[in-house]
């Protein structure tokens, strides 16, 4: 990417693939085989240098009326209690515009709020729990209640210990207290304090920030990175860098919110790809090239496209060996996003690049975060020197936005030294391998219990499918009864007949605690119905409609 203001011009030496067969039974489970071998009727050439396994099961169609049938309860049933509230036959609790303003216009759509207070207000303790410990593998929660149905609560002064933490994303449990594993961040805190109160084109880069950065880089094993002090700014504010008008971003369809809002921003064109679906997004590849801008019908002035190592909401991983082939294929840029990847996958966690066994070089624009593996907070964007440069003096963040504290700049370097083994120690490399033995152990025993689940067999995020709305609050309420601490996600976090439970496996976590978990979700799935599967995965059959890519040689 020697100028990211150009659009890539380079030679393309491809690999060729054929996907032929695909089941009808939409399994599409193994779908990444070693050297061009077939299993369950899938080749893929040379293109994957591993089983690449996925799961996206179907539920039964009685699942699916009755999710949507206990919407449409819920639904009447807000719009009585609206009647009534509006006739002063029960209280109302939220926030209402004063008779003084009622000629003005009103700040916000009274119907858009329908959700809100008549679904998710019932719900609502089981998200926002306040925590009162470091988010290890075990946690300590402030225990509160309510008298008026989750619209106000108040705290008991009793603290649940000893919580097991299935939420965070702590993957390889670098958030800790321990005294001689933190005794560098508190040399630093003592040394530089708790902030820099300045950007890093002012007076806010210290020899911290640069030490971290070149450190980054050979992580990652490219020329150069910039750190940010921000994760979520780190997309959001370093797209519309990148891209403008007359560049076309193409996006997968279950991108997170930071590079949704990043593309906004930027005033590129955006075009939606079915999420990684080879076919879907060859298609928007090939008629960009064909038919260029609307209207004016001229080339683009660049085409990149967004993607993510492992999505956060289905546990998948992007399949990265395609999206390289097809971009160097159309001569478009390569925005990988490992938030969620980065320390996770990966034989020494250097994320998805490592995992399949590729260059570095092949992704034009690297981008992580601090805020998982690694314990602190941030994040990065790596690559070539010159896109680097170039963000130096075009990033609104960099311009902006106040430098990383040094403290959390000597935590995520304390990090990744231990992966790298630059401390002396194997710890990192246990770390990382003791996470892949967790992740494939808690997924595989949750597939035998008849759980459906969700994502790729080595991704640490595991998504399990509860369905029904009415289920959401049971499910969290009664984990923390049995001391376990989960995330329950709805729509319309989610699409509406799919609300789950999201586990974050940990390399912190014990076989026991696992094992803890695994049998309160024996039991609870027995008691509450959710161990739907069928045995027959699907994955996703819809976006894989076409049975053959062909990628020239």
């Amino acid at each position: 990417m020697a100028n990211p203001s150009a659009v890539c011009n380079g030679h393309l030496h491809h690999h060729h693939q054929k996907q032929n067969n695909l089941l009808k039974s939409g399994i599409y489970k193994k779908n990444g085989i070693t050297k061009g071998t077939k299993k369950n009727g899938i080749s893929n050439g040379t293109l994957y240098k591993k089983t690449f396994i996925e799961h996206f099961e179907q539920a039964p169609m009685y699942v699916a009326v009755l999710t949507f049938l206990g919407f449409g309860v819920g639904t009447i049933f807000g719009y009585l209690r609206d009647f009534m509230r509006a006739w002063g036959l029960e209280k109302r609790n939220i926030a209402a515009e004063r008779e003084q303003q009622k000629d003005f216009v009103p700040l916000y759509q009274d119907f858009e709020n329908f959700y809100t207070r008549n679904l998710y207000m019932r719900i609502r303790d089981n998200w926002n729990r306040p925590i009162c410990s470091v988010p290890g593998p075990q946690f300590d929660l402030m225990e509160r209640v309510t008298d008026d149905y989750n619209w106000t609560f108040r705290f008991t002064g009793r603290t649940i210990k000893n919580v097991i933490n299935m939420g965070s994303y702590n993957y390889l449990g670098f958030a800790e207290t321990d005294v001689n594993a933190l005794k560098t961040v508190t040399i630093e805190l003592q040394k530089y304090g708790t902030g820099v109160c300045s950007t890093r084109q002012e007076m806010g880069t210290l020899d911290k920030h640069v030490e971290l950065e070149k450190l980054v880089a050979k992580f990652l094993g490219v020329e150069d990175a910039m750190v940010f002090g921000m994760g979520f700014a780190t997309n959001s504010m370093n797209i519309p860098a990148l891209v403008g008008k007359g560049c076309l971003i193409l996006s997968d369809e279950l991108n997170h919110t930071s590079l949704i809002l990043g593309a906004r921003l930027s005033r590129a064109t955006i075009r939606i790809f079915k999420h990684n679906n080879m076919q879907s997004l060859e298609k928007l590849l090939r008629d960009a090239i064909i038919y260029g801008q609307p209207r004016s019908r001229r080339a683009w002035r660049k085409i990149i496209i967004l993607v993510e190592g492992i999505y956060s909401m289905e546990g998948s991983i992007v399949r990265l060996p395609e999206i390289v082939s097809l971009k160097k294929k159309y001569k478009a840029y390569l925005y990988l996003d490992e938030a969620h990847s980065i320390g996770a996958v990966g034989a020494t966690g250097r994320g998805v690049v490592e995992y399949f066994g590729m260059n570095p070089d092949d992704v034009d624009v690297l981008m992580g975060t601090f805020t998982k593996s690694f314990g602190a907070a941030g994040g990065y964007i790596a690559g070539k020197k010159d896109l680097v440069d170039f963000l130096r003096t075009h990033s609104h963040s960099a311009v902006y936005a106040t430098s990383m504290c040094p403290p959390v700049a000597e935590q995520i370097i304390r990090a990744m030294k231990c992966l790298m083994g630059l401390d002396g120690t194997t710890q990192g490399l246990q770390r990382v391998r003791q996470l892949g033995k967790n992740t494939r152990y808690f997924r595989r025993r949750l597939h035998e219990m008849g759980f459906i689940i969700y994502g790729n067999d080595d991704s640490p995020v595991v998504p399990l499918l509860l369905y029904m709305p009415g289920k959401i609050g049971a499910f969290a309420r009664r984990m923390l009864e049995k001391n376990i601490g989960v995330v329950v996600v709805g729509f319309p976090a989610t699409p509406i007949t799919e609300s789950r439970a999201r586990f974050c496996v940990s390399a912190a976590h014990t076989r026991e605690m696992l094992d803890t978990v695994l049998n309160a979700l024996d039991e609870l799935g027995d008691f509450l119905h959710l161990k739907y599967s069928r045995y027959s995965k699907s994955s996703h059959p819809e976006l894989y409609e076409e049975t053959r890519l062909e990628l020239e040689d």
